[in-house]
């Protein structure tokens, strides 16, 4: 049994990004970019008008002034119009400021008649104009690399005139749960027997990494069956296999994968939930064989195989979000593991939630954030504590 830290470095070390590709922007959305990119244009690319209403020149404007308008700026093409002082220009939000206006007064500020317009508040010089390059400068980093794209990057990278973004390379992922006691949803259960929901879970845990899930399968405890689904998976990226990776007599995971040629580098883990772990590499697919209760396999993925599917994508950032929160209970770790608490986080206090055995699917639905609580560590109901999100 190895710890987590040697674990999750082992596996790191052992997984490599995927060549990079150029996509149309729509289809970069939870991708990574592979690459840093600067702007092209500063964002306004012009001076405009941050309303409807009037551009003036602000010395010659004040509370109870007539101006005479000489024309209309929508937004759109610059009309190349030029104002002098006593004069105004009619405007709407996002057009080009004419030349020789500084300000803009709201049109609820005003009174029109004909071709004047009469300024009923004071105004202050530059107000209600957006400066080009206020919200961002030329030659500005837009987007890092390995930084995920989110929609509104899509939207920033949109502004510069991208139609394409290069992004980390795909990754593809087949899912195998085992095991004589699992049915699939929908079909007849007999005494003794329990619909599977890893095949579920695992498959929306790797989608939600951004990969792409190949094939998603059940099989019986039934060796010739077992070499056919690995084999089958063997042509992925990445390989998921839960349950069947303890050492019982229907166990028959490890050994079968000894037997096509899998070379195995971890086995257990020093974690709670979790501990009967694999990792290894199979004809260049990386294997992860992990626990048959629900919130190990849960807890284990997070852990270990999310890290490996993000680094393999090209994300820069690995490990799950942190954040800090005040302990509602006194929690204490008597055992001989690190013990990954599940629980809630709200309104900046983090509660247990349910029970906290391997099996318990309930609670964890209800939660959205882990504690680690180190072995023989005792913490107190008040402490600040640091738990990682996943939602």
């Amino acid at each position: 049994m190895i710890s987590e830290e040697d674990a999750h470095n082992r596996i790191l070390g052992a997984v490599n990004p995927k060549p990079e590709r150029t996509v149309l922007l729509l289809d970069a959305v939870g991708c990574f970019s592979a690459r840093n990119v600067v702007a092209r244009l500063p964002l306004p690319a012009f001076d405009n008008s941050a309303m409807d209403g009037y551009a003036i020149v602000a010395s010659s404007s004040r509370k109870g002034v007539r101006l005479h308008v000489i024309g209309e700026q929508p937004a759109g093409v610059d009309r190349q119009l030029r104002i002098a002082p006593g004069e105004a220009v009619r405007i709407f939000t996002g057009a080009p400021i004419p030349a020789g206006a500084d300000t803009v007064v709201m049109q609820e500020d005003t009174t029109r008649n004909g071709d004047t317009v009469v300024v009923n508040v004071d105004v202050d010089l530059g107000e209600f104009i957006r400066q080009r390059g206020c919200d961002l400068a030329e030659g500005q980093k837009i987007l890092e690399r390995g930084e995920r794209i989110r929609p509104a990057t899509i939207a920033l990278l949109a502004s510069q005139g991208f139609a394409d973004v290069t992004i980390g390379g795909q990754v593809n992922a087949a899912i195998v749960s085992t095991g004589d006691e699992i049915v699939m949803p929908g079909g007849k259960l007999d005494q003794g027997q329990i619909y599977d929901s890893n095949l579920t879970f695992l498959r929306a845990l790797v989608q939600q990494c951004g990969a792409f899930v190949t094939s998603a399968e059940h099989c019986p405890d039934r060796r010739e069956r077992l070499i056919e689904a690995i084999q089958r998976a063997m042509k992925s990226h990445i390989l998921a296999i839960t349950g069947g990776v303890s050492v019982g007599e229907h166990d028959l995971v490890q050994a079968t994968l000894r037997s096509l040629g899998a070379k195995i580098d971890i086995w257990r883990v020093a974690i709670k939930p979790g501990k009967p772990f694999l990792f290894g590499e199979a004809d260049g697919c990386a294997v992860f064989g992990l626990p048959g209760n629900p919130v190990s396999a849960f807890v284990t993925f997070l852990q270990f195989v999310r890290p490996a599917i993000l680094k393999m994508m090209g994300a820069n950032k690995l490990d799950l979000p942190k954040t800090s929160a005040r302990l509602t209970v006194d929690l204490e770790n008597e055992g001989d593991r690190p013990h990954y608490v599940r629980g809630r986080i709200e309104n900046g206090t983090f509660a247990p939630i349910g029970r906290q055995e391997s099996h318990a699917l309930f609670g964890l639905s209800q939660s959205n954030a882990l504690l680690r609580v180190p072995v023989g560590e005792s913490l107190k109901a008040g402490a600040v504590v640091d738990v990682q999100t996943w939602d």
